[in-house]
């Protein structure tokens, strides 16, 4: 069972490593040159006027943070409940913000992305279906990184039945709700297979994967059942922890080996804040899936590194990003931040959370970034 570690890796390197990325085709059909950026997370922001600050990032291959020049707007960073708008997630460098019932898509948090000319997109006004809310969301995932574009679907999952999609970049666009009846949904976080060109979600326990397909199960999901593998044997003391604990379940595809993983995160409260419970990782297990619906327990998940945090998971190749540790987890919440290595299966339970121990309101990692050159 891979542990939550006290520490960090040490790296320190001098400016970010940059990699070159496969060159795509400009609409000329000519091709063009494009680097991409680390993995980044959102640290926070320096005031720069009375809404504005100069956003703060960790690169992943780094052990500083980096201040940027570029402004941000300081409630995305931090929100302020007093206006009534709230970040609720964040999909290929893309963040989500809620306000009187409208859903907005914003690429300011996105450091590769230009200040002076931010890209801001509201979406539809949601409709609650029947005994649905639409005031409490999971989280949001986006099925490309353009969702100007015609085909981009985003997803917007709420505490409960509702499930939402809509393509910002069709004219007329309106949101298509689906109603989920099964409860083991209500919790759970959806993400964007392009393997299988469909949304999924992992029910509550981890023993089924509903996926949608607009064109072919609108309403009706495709089901797939898990049957777990390999599964490690546990102490006493260790089951009983892991009974102890809250646990959420999350999938994370990788595209450049074509695998999917399931992780099962358990979370337990440390302590009570002014009434609020903050939770720590106790302890964190990744499933290898395969077609037939196997679940096979890994501590080895070769070059990957997997990063969890409020956004939509994603998975990079570490050998793409010199510094960047290979079979790790990475993760990244309101209240803590630390890193798994899959490979100390041995660790001990009560391993500390990481260096950082700061709230966070906008615990985004941001997946590597195309940068013309």
């Amino acid at each position: 069972m891979s542990l939550l570690l006290g520490q960090t890796p040490k790296l320190c390197l001098r400016k970010p490593v940059f990699v070159r990325a496969s060159p795509p085709l400009c609409p000329n059909g000519s091709s063009s040159s494009l680097l991409q950026t680390p993995p980044c997370s959102i640290i926070g922001a320096d005031p720069c006027g009375p809404a504005l600050g100069k956003l703060v990032i960790r690169y992943a291959n780094e052990c500083h943070f980096t201040h940027l020049e570029k402004k941000v707007p300081m409630d995305l960073v931090y929100n302020d409940t007093t206006e009534a708008m709230v970040t609720i997630g964040s999909s290929h460098g893309w963040v989500a913000t809620l306000k009187k019932g409208t859903l907005r898509l914003q690429d300011d948090l996105n450091p590769a992305a230009s200040d002076s000319d931010p890209k801001r997109i509201s979406l539809p006004p949601l409709v609650t279906l029947p005994h649905c809310q639409t005031q409490i969301v999971t989280n949001v995932a986006m099925s490309s990184p353009c969702p100007w574009e015609e085909d981009c679907v985003v997803a917007a999952k709420f505490l409960g039945h509702q499930l939402s999609f809509c393509r910002p970049g069709q004219p007329n666009s309106q949101w298509i709700n689906v109603r989920i009846e099964n409860p083991c949904f209500f919790s759970s976080q959806v993400m964007f297979s392009k393997k299988h060109d469909m949304f999924r979600m992992p029910g509550s326990g981890g023993h089924l994967i509903g996926s949608w397909d607009l064109r072919k199960h609108k309403h009706t999901p495709k089901l797939q059942e898990l049957r777990y593998q390999n599964l490690p044997e546990l102490t006493k003391t260790k089951r009983e922890l892991l009974n102890s604990c809250s646990t959420s379940e999350h999938l994370v595809e990788s595209q450049p080996t074509g695998e999917t993983f399931l992780l099962k995160r358990f979370k337990k409260t440390t302590e009570i804040i002014d009434g609020i419970a903050k939770m720590k990782t106790k302890a964190l297990m990744v499933f290898k899936l395969d077609e037939e619906g196997n679940a096979v327990y890994t501590e080895d998940i070769g070059d990957l590194t997997i990063f969890l945090s409020k956004s939509e998971p994603f998975c990079v190749p570490a050998s793409s990003f010199p510094g960047v540790v290979s079979n790790y987890v990475h993760i990244f919440d309101f209240a803590e931040v630390g890193d798994v290595s899959l490979a100390k299966c041995h660790s001990d339970c009560t391993g500390g959370a990481g260096p950082f121990r700061y709230g966070f309101d906008a615990p985004y990692y941001i997946p590597p970034q195309d940068i013309q050159h």
